[in-house]
């Protein structure tokens, strides 16, 4: 244990668990009783323990000059929800870590690496938790996926890691630890164990599904744990945001001119005129992947769209695709698309609604059609699963308790993958959004 984190009172020798998500941070702390306990966040609705992992920036004019003024978390969404002339609000970063082609972006004509941006949002994270403890923090148990979004070798999951760990130094952290994120929360859940158990872990992040099967349980604490406690891990690089995306792609991009073409003009009669798509494709892409939308808000972008309206057959979607654009409304979209997953995880059908000014798109969805959507996605997750299992040797009836945690963990389809693997009666959740941290500053002070 680092002594880097020097307080007094409870929070003497502190440790620190910070769980840094695609689209949601949180931070825990071992305290010296032994107790644990979340650091919370001011917002104007109260207190929250869910720090978005959000970047906004604007510009503000203060006695005749223009300066730059960043804010993250709930400050960053208020700021960009009130603001009276647009700034840049960057989300998701985390997804783009393994990736060696994006180093960085410009904002407002000054460059930013990727590391200088995540940085930014740790550091209000580590200044947060600095007040709650009343004293300097400079080490952290941090938690990562067992394979970060995009990656497709080990070589990029090292390289984002050690993106990852500059960006941490950054922010003022002399140290770091990694643990993976499923094996965190596994630890948080064992916390309330009076026995010894085999348990599987599911982590659904924004951007990572993990696993990781394992021993815990008051005994292994009592003996120390060995390497092999840890039976396996597994991981995907898919999870809610390729649900959203699925979503976006069903419901959105087609009221918005994906499935619409350019005016056909007269043609000989032996040459049928060609039909050609009114917007490129790849536009619609980016708009899957909700925190790109900011990235298509170029003079490049807006010119070509313009001159695709007056030729598009349904230039009024093209206009609307042209206004979400032009007033970024990214975080809008997505919280339109978070209401429907919610709705459909207790109804059978429920109304999609996203409305923001002269922009509306509304549609009743059924949980069947939501389903058949992320079929494709569904299975790679049971593939994920089974391929665990089969890697370890250990038959499912072994597996005493199946814990799922993250956001991703509340969509009945895929809570039904491991009812129909292990039996409901096996299958928990609990403390979807900050287990991970809690589980973090427990590893820290193991």
């Amino acid at each position: 244990m680092s002594d880097a984190n020097k307080n007094h009172g409870p929070y003497a020798g502190a440790r620190i668990g910070i769980d840094f998500g695609t689209t949601n941070s949180s931070v825990a702390i071992y305290k010296s009783d032994g107790s644990t306990e979340l650091v919370s966040f001011p917002t104007l609705k109260g207190l929250t323990e869910s720090y978005r992992s959000v970047l906004y920036l604007e510009q503000v004019k203060q006695a005749g000059r223009t300066q730059l003024k960043g804010f993250t978390g709930p400050q960053a969404i208020e700021h960009y929800l009130h603001a009276e002339s647009p700034g840049r609000l960057i989300q998701s970063l985390k997804s783009y870590l393994p990736s060696k082609s994006l180093t960085g972006t410009e904002v407002f004509g000054r460059r930013y690496t990727l590391e200088e941006l995540i940085a930014r949002i740790l550091t209000d994270l580590r200044l947060a938790t600095e007040r709650h403890v009343g004293g300097p923090v400079r080490h952290a148990t941090v938690g990562r996926p067992v394979r970060f979004v995009a990656a497709e070798t080990a070589e990029d999951d090292a390289f984002a890691t050690t993106r990852l760990e500059t960006a941490f130094k950054a922010a003022g952290f002399e140290s770091v630890e990694f643990e993976y994120e499923p094996v965190a929360a596994a630890y948080a859940y064992e916390s309330s164990l009076t026995d010894d158990e085999l348990i599987l872990i599911g982590d659904f992040g924004g951007g990572t599904s993990d696993f990781s099967l394992l021993h815990v349980g008051p005994g292994v604490r009592a003996r120390g744990r060995s390497k092999d406690d840890l039976l396996g891990n597994a991981g995907l690089g898919l999870a809610g945001d390729a649900f959203d995306a699925r979503i976006v792609r069903k419901l959105v991009s087609p009221a918005l001119g994906s499935d619409s073409f350019e005016k056909t003009f007269s043609h000989a009669a032996d040459r049928p005129a060609p039909i050609i798509p009114a917007v490129p494709a790849w536009i619609y892409a980016n708009l899957e992947r909700w925190h790109y939308l900011s990235f298509l808000k170029t003079r490049n972008v807006t010119e070509m769209l313009k001159a695709a309206r007056a030729r598009a057959q349904e230039p009024e979607k093209v206009a609307a695709l042209i206004t979400l654009i032009d007033e970024d409304l990214g975080y809008q979209l997505h919280q339109a698309v978070q209401r429907l997953k919610v709705d459909l995880s207790s109804a059978e059908n429920a109304e999609f609604r996203f409305r923001d000014g002269s922009l509306e798109i509304v549609d009743q969805v059924s949980r069947a059609d939501f389903e058949g959507w992320i079929r494709d996605d569904l299975a790679a997750i049971e593939s994920t699963v089974d391929g665990l299992m089969n890697d370890t040797g250990i038959a499912r009836e072994k597996v005493n308790r199946v814990f799922l945690t993250g956001g991703t963990s509340f969509v009945p389809a895929v809570r039904g993958i491991f009812d129909r693997r292990f039996g409901r009666d096996r299958v928990r959740t609990g403390n979807e959004f900050t287990s991970v941290a809690m589980g973090l500053a427990l590893s820290a002070a193991q």
